[in-house]
């Protein structure tokens, strides 16, 4: 099993995982993975060992607006609509 790394590199990472996306962002695992699923989180994945990386800062950033859309009611299909326009 890996070792987390500290909040300190993350913050000086590019490139971060899903789980390291969650702690920074206070998002659960699942949601996040949904997301993804979805088309909303767009990632890079790494062919040796398929891991999805994500853009630390354009990410947070897109998960921040996806919140901001949910708060203001509306459904995945309307987000996803809206982050396409963008």
């Amino acid at each position: 099993m890996s070792r987390q790394r500290t909040m300190e590199a993350i913050l000086a990472s590019e490139f971060v995982t899903i789980g390291e996306l969650a702690r920074l962002t206070a998002t659960r695992y699942s949601t996040l993975k949904f997301y993804t699923e979805e088309g909303m989180l767009p990632f890079e994945q790494a062919e040796e060992n398929l891991t999805r990386r994500y853009r630390r800062e354009e990410t947070v950033e897109r998960i921040s607006r996806i919140k901001q859309l949910r708060s203001e009611g509306m459904s995945v299909p309307e987000i996803k609509s809206k982050l396409m326009e963008e």
